[in-house]
């Protein structure tokens, strides 16, 4: 296949990137928008991604160029598909690794059949409190930056949608699941609110998104490649 040159970019292309742990979405947005200005002298590009993921998420990231920045809209409504782990009987303020574990709860009553009938109360619409650490705005401030602050804010609670809900694996504390949801769900806050309702707790410790509508991490590429492919041979 040949090389795609700078015009295909400006005229735009729809990339599948897979973002590694620790990136933010900016900085891998960042990164290909540098690779296309220097390797195919470009002065001017616009790049941009559809859908934010967490650092300490991995997947699938769709980042289009060009023109094709007017799809973003579109591609962020598309239902999504995320895997990933549940520690079961703690809490942390982030709901994930982020902060450290707030809360401890008993785990003793929690057997594989309760994990499994618990998902029913998730399927289908439902009210979700997005984490206090999260970019959503209020008074003009991100949520996170008055969670690290320490100072309380009332959260409105959001309709979203859960198509599906499957565990994949139980190995206490862990427990690892499938996700399958509409536009502007937290996994996070499906992490702990799962908890609340084994009458626990728990907290994200890993997540992967792995399909934003037909679009699959399978067919994605690492940034690294990316770089290789634009880069003059």
């Amino acid at each position: 296949m040949e090389p795609l040159t700078a015009e295909h970019y400006q005229e735009g292309q729809v990339l599948l990137i897979d973002k590694p742990l620790q990136w933010s979405s900016f900085q891998a947005v960042n990164k290909i928008k540098w690779s296309l200005k220097k390797h195919l002298g470009l002065k001017k590009i616009k790049v941009g991604h559809a859908g934010t993921l967490d650092p300490l998420a991995t997947g699938l990231l769709i980042v289009c160029t060009g023109k094709f920045t007017k799809r973003i809209p579109e591609l962020q409504g598309m239902i999504k598909e995320y895997t990933g782990t549940f520690h079961i009987g703690a809490t942390t303020p982030s709901y994930d690794l982020e902060t450290e574990i707030d809360a401890t709860f008993p785990t003793d009553h929690i057997t594989e059949e309760l994990l499994y009938k618990t998902i029913a109360q998730f399927l289908g619409e439902i009210d979700q409190k997005p984490p206090v650490f999260s970019a959503i705005k209020k008074d003009g401030k991100r949520l996170y930056e008055h969670a690290r602050k320490g100072e309380e804010v009332e959260i409105a609670a959001r309709k979203t949608v859960i198509h599906e809900f499957e565990i994949t694996r139980i190995a206490l504390p862990e427990v690892d699941f499938r996700v399958v949801c509409s536009k502007g769900t937290y996994i996070r806050s499906l992490a702990y609110d799962y908890g609340v309702a084994l009458q626990s707790g728990a907290h994200l410790t890993a997540l992967r998104r792995t399909k934003i509508g037909d679009y699959s991490v399978e067919n994605a590429m690492i940034v690294t490649d990316f770089e290789e492919s634009v880069t003059p041979q």
